[in-house]
């Protein structure tokens, strides 16, 4: 103790590795938090000890953004251009490039985007080069920016193209070319018809697109994906692009139940642009910006499109709309559709929607929704929410007192680590250190001592962190060693490399 905290830790360090060799520190958290602290070169030969150069090279990537992140550019950018594989690093200097732009170093950053080698590239780097100029607000530099992006997609029938075009439809949106912005949506739309792409790993360029111009309260686009196929009779649907309205008769019911069948059909079939995963997509990115209308008005066009079948997509569907419509405070009719699921399924969609409640609407509602989940597990899940929300707007009190009324001791505990938190941010850490000890698991215990670390002052840190370490390990205080020990990062590396 007498020769500082960093030794103490390098002992503690090697009794942990001798008892517990996968500690997995090696290719987790030691190479990025050795380049988000001022030790890129020390991060990078850890890096290049991994055999597997793909691997290697994935890892390389991953510090490169990681010291762009952390403002070390020089650093970044030579580690980028030190890549074996041309491939990955190209995606590292494409990744700069925005950075640099953003800082305030236009030069540098086209030089950078005329350094990267694979045409296929060229597109997107210069497209992201123009939204970072449009959101520094240099209007005539994102329009140079632009059209050198496509510029490359003209010359080069480079796969990937419709992200690009996704991409400069947000920059013309920005330096207020709507019209531009319309016709680049148009050709997204066009290449996605043409090459029925599918995926699940992002959402789609088209996806995008559609959001972009749903949170803008314009769904033209969308209700053309949806509006029954050619064919209908002559006055069956209003003006074209919009849903029926006004007085329903029989005749209408039943050919709007041939029409959703008709929808269903089409937008569930594997060649269709447009699918139930997608509209999920829509429904995600436009959440938390989307006005009540706009956001009831999707919630329309998800529930005719869930009323067409049936299928994992549709189940994602499903799961945004509910949040959606509990976001906006519409918890009958999110709970109306969470009935259609199975009895297993539906308490845990609840518990969601009661989190969702409490997030953005009512903590007192949202608590007496918890209470009526009959399922007992689910029902904590849902108290947990409500108690985080409750310490989140600053009412630790009453947040500790509804984590005392849970039952189940682990989900008390998960509800008192945000208690902790706030208190200490109150400024009233012994108070807050005083419930962290009170919570049954260890594991949860260390976490509710590791945010107390987060926010105290460095000696009374340490302390806790050594506690954190003693009670679950390395995991849980890793995070809490770079912020407030930041040397002990450096340390943990030299061990590693000795």
């Amino acid at each position: 103790m007498q020769r500082g905290f960093e030794p103490c830790l390098l002992t503690l360090f090697r009794l942990s590795v001798g008892r517990d060799p996968g500690t997995g520190l090696v290719d987790g958290w030691v190479p990025k938090a050795l380049a988000r602290t001022g030790h890129l070169a020390r991060a990078a030969e850890l890096a290049y000890t991994v055999s597997d150069e793909l691997e290697q090279g994935d890892e390389l990537l991953e510090l490169v953004k990681a010291a762009a992140g952390a403002a070390d550019l020089c650093g970044a950018q030579a580690l980028a251009e030190s890549i074996p594989l041309r491939q990955l690093r190209d995606q590292a200097l494409v990744a700069l490039v925005p950075q640099w732009a953003r800082a305030g170093e236009r030069d540098e950053a086209v030089a950078l985007v005329e350094r990267i080698r694979y045409p296929h590239n060229w597109g997107r780097a210069w497209a992201m080069l123009a939204k970072a100029a449009a959101d520094n607000g240099d209007t005539d530099e994102a329009l140079r920016f632009a059209a050198r992006a496509e510029a490359e997609l003209s010359a080069f029938a480079v796969a990937g193209r419709e992200q690009v075009l996704a991409l400069l439809a947000e920059v013309t949106v920005a330096i207020g070319d709507h019209d531009r912005a319309v016709a680049l949506a148009d050709r997204v739309e066009d290449i996605t018809r043409s090459r029925h792409t599918t995926g699940w790993s992002q959402p789609r360029p088209l996806a995008m697109v559609l959001a972009r111009e749903a949170a803008g309260g314009d769904l033209a686009r969308l209700d053309a994906f949806l509006r029954p196929p050619p064919g209908l009779a002559a006055g069956d649907a209003d003006t074209e692009g919009e849903w029926p309205h006004g007085e329903t008769t029989d005749k209408d019911m039943a050919r709007e139940e041939e029409d959703v069948d008709e929808v269903g059909a089409r937008l569930s079939s594997p060649g269709s642009p447009l699918n139930a995963w997608d509209l999920a997509c829509v429904l995600d990115a436009v959440a938390e910006t989307a006005d009540h209308d706009v956001a009831l008005a999707l919630a329309d066009r998800a529930e005719t499109l869930l009323g067409t079948g049936a299928g994992l997509d549709h189940d994602i569907l499903l799961r945004s709309v509910t949040l959606l419509l509990a976001r906006h405070g519409h918890v009958e009719r999110a709970m109306a559709l969470a009935d259609r699921l199975d009895p297993d399924l539906r308490v845990g969609r609840q518990a969601e929607i009661v989190g969702e409640l409490a997030r953005y609407s009512d903590t007192d509602v949202a608590e007496a929704l918890a209470h009526s989940i009959n399922d007992r597990g689910a029902q904590a899940r849902a108290l947990i929410e409500v108690a985080r929300e409750l310490a989140r707007h600053s009412d630790p009190g009453r947040a500790e007192a509804l984590a005392h009324r849970i039952d189940d001791r682990w989900a008390q505990g998960e509800a008192l680590v945000a208690v902790v938190r706030e208190l200490a941010r109150q400024g009233d850490p012994g108070r807050a250190e005083a419930l962290a000890h009170t919570i049954a698991y260890r594991a949860t215990r260390a976490r509710a001592l590791a945010a107390l670390a987060e926010l105290s002052e460095s000696s009374h840190a340490r302390r806790l962190a050594a506690q954190v370490v003693v009670l679950d390990g390395w995991a849980t205080v890793l995070p809490v060693l770079e912020r407030v020990v930041p040397g002990s990062v450096a340390v943990v590396a030299d061990q590693l490399m000795s």
